[in-house]
Parts: structure tokens; sequence; C-alpha cells
């Protein structure tokens, strides 16, 4: 049986073409090695999962390539190339500064620096998670940070910015990734099941998007979870089953009971998702978020902010054509109350069932 290979390491980008959601940045640093010039310290802001060590890591081949291509692209085929696809590259070294971040692992990483590159233009130097590393281990680093060996690249990688040394930031280049968009992973994911040779639904691929928060690593975690438990079929149902989130018809279907004053199946709904084992504090959270969007898809400008699958958009928008601005706002202070005092109820199903029962009564008050 051959070793598995999770999908955030097979399919990990190579090339700037294959980096997913940063464009922009990516252009920047491909005219960059294209025009040749280069900095010499860089520091990749963002959230986790969104390709800053995988960035790092191309950049880090293209400017080494020996015989790069016209566009700057690395031509894989060098020494220098394959050294670095085989992951034997004596040219670029990484450090995780959460596990390595005193003064003496600068120190060592400064004593490599002095050590001109074998191969290669320039000995590359990764620090990942660079705000780990210690106020004396940040000014040991300070010096060589401003001038290092003309031969010398450090790509400083971080999640939390505000953490860095206003010293440290003022001596690099800036680069803040984007959060992944819903339809830039969904993309993604679906390049990959066409590869695996995998069917899957928009509208599952969607959900896992979704639970993603913008991060392409937890993404594909996610999708190899998915696929585990469906196989080579992945349908919403599946995946709503197997990562245990409460189907998005349920919020369709309280709006419309809202709407026709049906407090018996407001209620009975209710009760169905108790049954089901769903917390109903993260119930009321969804409700919320379903009524915002139902706010947002009311005018086709803003319908764009509504991070989902197209079917699921257009569900959205014939929804919000049967709701009145008004209902939304009051609806969304009613659940906003119930949301403030839920932590401190002693009867928390209860609280939920009079919110459901106002937000019922809302219609009727608007006829009055």
């Amino acid at each position: 049986m051959d070793n598995f290979v999770v999908s955030a390491l097979k399919y990990r980008p190579d090339t700037f073409d294959t980096v997913v959601g940063q464009k922009s940045l990516v252009t920047t640093l491909r005219n960059a090695v294209k025009s040749g010039q280069i900095s010499h310290a860089y520091l990749f802001c963002g959230p986790r999962g969104v390709g800053k060590t995988t960035t790092a890591r191309i950049l880090a081949k293209n400017i080494n390539c020996l015989n790069p291509k016209e566009n700057g692209d690395a031509c894989g085929e060098c020494e220098s190339c394959k050294a670095f696809q085989e992951k034997r590259s004596l040219n670029i070294h990484e450090l995780d500064a959460a596990s390595n971040n005193s003064v003496d692992d600068i120190r060592g990483l400064i004593d490599k620096v002095r050590i001109p590159p074998q191969i290669g233009k320039y000995s590359v130097y990764i620090i990942d998670e660079v705000h780990m590393l210690s106020q004396s281990a940040f000014n040991a680093f300070l010096k060589t940070l401003e001038e290092p060996p003309s031969y010398a690249i450090f790509i400083l990688a971080t999640t939390e910015k505000n953490k860095v040394l206003p010293t440290i930031i003022s001596r690099c280049q800036v680069f803040d990734f984007n959060r992944m968009s819903v339809d830039d992973i969904v993309g993604h994911l679906k390049d990959i099941a066409s590869k695996e040779g995998i069917e899957a639904e928009e509208e599952a691929l969607g959900v896992i998007a979704m639970k993603a928060d913008g991060g392409m690593r937890d993404a594909l975690s996610i999708f190899d979870r998915v696929v585990s438990f469906c196989g080579n079929k992945i349908t919403y149902r599946n995946v709503i089953d197997d990562l245990n989130i409460l189907d998005y018809n349920y919020y369709f279907k309280g709006v419309d009971f809202f709407l026709n004053q049906d407090i018996s199946g407001a209620l009975l709904m209710l009760d169905e998702i108790l049954a089901n084992g769903f917390d109903a504090h993260n119930f009321v959270l969804g409700l919320m978020e379903h009524v915002r969007n139902i706010l947002v898809c009311k005018d086709a400008a803003t319908a764009s902010l509504l991070e989902t699958g197209e079917s699921v958009k257009k569900s959205y928008v014939e929804q919000a054509a049967k709701c009145q601005q008004e209902f939304l706002f009051n609806a969304l202070e009613i659940i906003n109350d119930c949301d403030i005092s839920y932590r401190q109820s002693k009867s928390k199903r209860l609280t939920v069932e009079l919110m459901l029962i106002r937000l019922c009564q809302l219609s009727e008050q608007k006829k009055n």
C-alpha cells in the first residue's frame, strides 16, 4: 500500500502560477525577479494557510535559477532547481522561530550568513513565525538584517505583524497576504478533485471553503477528511454530516416560518435541531448570520459580499425579495438580544423559543 500524502503537501504550489488567491502580490514578486530588483529582506504577513511560506520558497527557487525563463520563472531543469525540488538545496535555509527563538539560535543563523552560496547567486533565509523571536533575539538580528552580505536574502513570515518590532519592519519590503475567498478555495478544490478522480458537488465544496475561513491549508485538510468519509463522491449532505454542520435549509425554513407567523412550525424546527444534537446557541448565531446575508442580498450591489456558492446565493436573493428591510433590522435586533441573554439564562431553550415567537410576531405587527 502506497504511503498517503495529504493534499496540502501533494498539491503545494511550486511556481508563481500555481499560487492561489494572491495575484497582485505574485505579480509584484515576479516582476522584481525578472528585473533583478531583489530586496535584501521581505516580510510576508497574513492569516495562517494563505501561502506565505510557500511563496517564500518559490521566490527563493526563482532567484537562484541558473537559466530563468523570460518572465522570471525558474526553469525547473538546472542544478539549482533540481536541488530545490529534491529538498537538498544548500542555498535555502529555513528556521522555525516558534521553537528556535533564542539569541543562540539567531547567532547560529548569523554564522551561516557568512558562508556564500555554492550554486546560484543567493543564500535565502526563511524565518517562519518571526514574531515569536525573543526581544534579545530581535536585537541580535537587527544589524545583520540591515547590512547583510550581497548574496544574503531574508524572508520573514508572520501571522501577527503587530508583534514584529517596528525596527525590523522598517528594514523589510512588506507584503500582506489576503484571506482566501470562497470562490478561490472552491476552484482549487475542484481542480484537485478532478485530478484525484473524485466527483464533488459545488455546494459541498462551498461548505468546506466556508468552514476553512480563508485558509487554503485548512480547506485541504477538511477536504482530505471528507474524502475519507465520502469516498469518491462528495455530496453536500455527507459533508454537513461529517463536519457536524447545521443544514442551511433550516435557516431558510425558519425565515419562511417567521414571515408566515407559523409559531408551531418554528418551535418544532428548533426541537428537531436539538434532537439532532446541535447546540441551540450555535443555531442562534447561524440564524443571525443568515438574516445578515438576506439583508446583504436586498441590493444587487452588495450581493457580491456574500461568500457562498452560486446556488445558495440564488436562494438568498429569492428570500430577500420576500423580506422587508424593517423586518430584517428588527429580526437582527431580536436575535442579538437572544445572543446576549443566552449566556446568563438558566432556561436556555426557553430563551431561544421566546426569540422564535417574537420573530414570528414581527410580520403580524407590520400588518397591524
